[in-house]
């Protein structure tokens, strides 16, 4: 591609029984196209909104027959596209960046399938999918691992004989990557800085929880670890806890690994604490009305955060910038205003009319706090178009 001419790039993020794509012109990234495929194997859901609306159920076997579908709509409206750009979970430290796809990076995203066994095979098979159908347009793989693939080396370690570190690759990845270079930039821009000038902590709040340590542009810390089970307390997921509390339940209850696996992963978090529901929407208001379960999960979710937030603090020498996002970062004016309570310390003074309004800079304080989306078909879209430019 020569010059800076319009690019239609296709983002496709590939999940284990959906696809979720948009089309983006570059570099003006005006959005075209926007759609999901629902219930992959089975009787599908496609939705389209657009240049073009589309709202209909269909057999749809596998991510081949899903993507040949989404590529059969975009036809009926002649629209040509230029690039595709893919999400893949788990880059490990193959790739520490966005990257052209190639027979070698289909190789390294197999091989750390291990990794990431319930999201990395249907990232492949879409970026397998799109590759038969489209040979000739160069793809590229944006890692949701990838911002955090230079961590320091002190922050990434488990203290673990290094010999069993080595052997089974086992660090602290972190995720929502993709993410987190969102929230940075966009929180950024708010305050009229760039993440280069600043020290962000950044909570990526929703049902999956994650908390991010940005120091003047580069990752230093992240909550999730090897998997996305560790750090905060999560709607489903247990996150921090003492790793001999699964020894004790294997040996004292007789539990499995499977059976802890199950409850560790989808019956802990806010779910298990309250024993009401994996919705926070549920769990907030009945807090709100005194449940005792409910109320114990909020306060622990919020502690949990509390102390990410003044542990980053530390680590990057200070705070510059406070981000919340996340369907319960960006929603919950309760969360914010909790999280935010005590925190005239560390600068940080939350704005109640503006705490209310929920967007943009909600503070009154030294640090600003600011409330933004993610976007991270943006930056997928983004780094495509940079790399197909290059």
């Amino acid at each position: 591609c020569e010059g800076e001419r319009v690019l239609r790039i296709l983002v496709l993020n590939s999940g284990g029984s959906s696809i979720k794509f948009k089309i983006f012109a570059l570099p003006e990234l005006e959005v075209l196209l926007a759609g999901h495929l629902a219930q992959i194997g089975g009787n599908s859901t496609l939705e389209i909104t657009g240049a073009r609306i589309v709202s209909l159920k269909v057999p749809v076997e596998d991510h081949n027959q899903g993507i040949a579908l989404i590529c059969k709509e975009l036809e009926e409206l002649d629209l040509e596209i230029h690039a595709i750009g893919h999400r893949v979970v788990h880059g490990a430290t193959s790739y520490t960046g966005s990257v052209l796809i190639d027979d070698q990076v289909i190789a390294a995203i197999e091989e750390n399938i291990p990794l990431a066994p319930l999201h990395n095979p249907p990232n492949l098979q879409g970026i397998e999918a799109s590759r038969k159908l489209f040979p000739q347009l160069p793809q590229v793989a944006v890692f949701d691992t990838g911002f955090h693939g230079n961590l320091p080396q002190s922050a990434y370690t488990y203290a673990l004989p290094q010999d069993l570190v080595a052997d089974w690759r086992l660090r602290r990845y972190g995720f929502h990557g993709i993410a987190f270079r969102s929230i940075a930039q966009q929180a950024a821009q708010v305050v009229g800085k760039t993440p280069q000038d600043l020290r962000i902590v950044s909570l990526m709040l929703g049902s999956g929880t994650t908390a991010n340590a940005c120091l003047y542009g580069e990752s230093v810390d992240v909550s999730t670890g090897l998997t996305p089970l560790e750090g905060l307390v999560q709607s489903t997921r247990s996150g921090d806890l003492d790793p001999a509390l699964v020894l004790y339940l294997q040996r004292e209850a007789g539990l499995s690994p499977q059976e802890l696996d199950q409850i560790l992963n989808k019956e802990s978090g806010w779910l298990g604490i309250s024993g009401l529901s994996a919705d926070w929407q549920v769990v907030e208001q009945a807090a709100s009305e005194g449940h005792p379960g409910a109320k114990l999960a909020f306060e622990t979710f919020i502690y949990r955060t509390r102390k990410y937030i003044g542990a980053y603090a530390a680590a990057m020498g200070g705070i510059d910038l406070l981000a919340f996002s996340g369907g319960v970062g960006e929603h919950s004016v309760m969360v914010r205003e909790a999280i935010g309570k005590d925190l005239e310390f560390l600068g940080i003074e939350i704005d109640a009319a503006l705490n209310e309004k929920g967007e943009g800079i909600i503070s009154r304080g030294k640090v600003p706090v600011v409330v933004v989306e993610a976007n991270e078909e943006e930056i997928i879209a983004k780094d495509t178009f940079d790399l197909v430019q290059g």
